[in-house]
């Protein structure tokens, strides 16, 4: 009696496990929140997949790079993101233009020469600023620096409502290959080099207080 009385008690794994269960059923653990209850479930699945008792030596080396792997590939895609909203909001901070003006001219014929290679996302966006110069030149909307293209066609539109839709239609394809890195085509470039071609000779329209004084 006094040898069992004073040898350890191994309740072993198994035992231990369902004794941490039982004392998670106790009154004090039944307010525990369910984010708290999650993270003490993500603890013990990675205590017991890092513990060479549960899975072995060779299985715990496997379990410490499959983790690492994760965490490699966490960090890798987080950099991405952050790369690209970076890059991102610098190009919107930069508006249409960047940091260089030309005349709707040279955008022009940069849009012309760009097509010609193919390289169909840099001819949209000189092509957009081709239409966004012109504009400018002839006072239809006002000449404003790191202006973005839904500005531009926000404010184009009110002083030319017949291009209205096509001119947010042109914004969206601007964002799309400079932003979204959508892949620019043919297709899409035809349709801003056809509203260019046609706002060159568009007029804002009138309105009442100018047709009053006209009249």
């Amino acid at each position: 009696m006094a040898l069992f009385l004073t040898t350890p008690i191994d309740l072993g794994r198994d035992e231990a496990q369902r004794e941490a269960a039982r004392e998670l059923l106790k009154a004090e653990y039944a307010k525990e929140s369910l984010v708290d209850r999650a993270m003490r479930a993500l603890n013990q699945f990675l205590g017991d997949l890092l513990d060479p008792e549960s899975v072995g030596v060779v299985g715990s080396v496997a379990a410490r790079i499959v983790l690492v792997a994760i965490v490699i590939a966490v960090v890798g895609a987080v950099a991405v993101i952050a790369l690209r909203t970076t890059r991102g909001g610098t190009a919107r901070q930069e508006g249409i233009f960047g940091d260089r003006r030309r005349t709707a001219a040279e955008h022009r014929d940069t849009a012309e020469r760009l097509a010609a290679e193919g390289r169909w996302a840099e001819a949209i966006r000189e092509r957009l600023r081709a239409v966004a110069r012109d504009l400018e030149d002839r006072v239809i909307v006002d000449s404003t620096p790191g202006r973005t293209a839904d500005e531009l066609a926000t404010e184009a539109g009110r002083a030319l409502p017949g291009f209205a839709a096509e001119l947010t239609a042109a914004a969206k394809v601007f964002d799309d290959v400079t932003y979204g890195e959508v892949p620019g085509t043919s297709d899409a470039y035809e349709v801003l080099r056809s509203l260019d071609e046609r706002l060159r000779t568009a007029r804002p329209a009138l309105t009442p207080a100018a047709k009053a004084v006209s009249s």
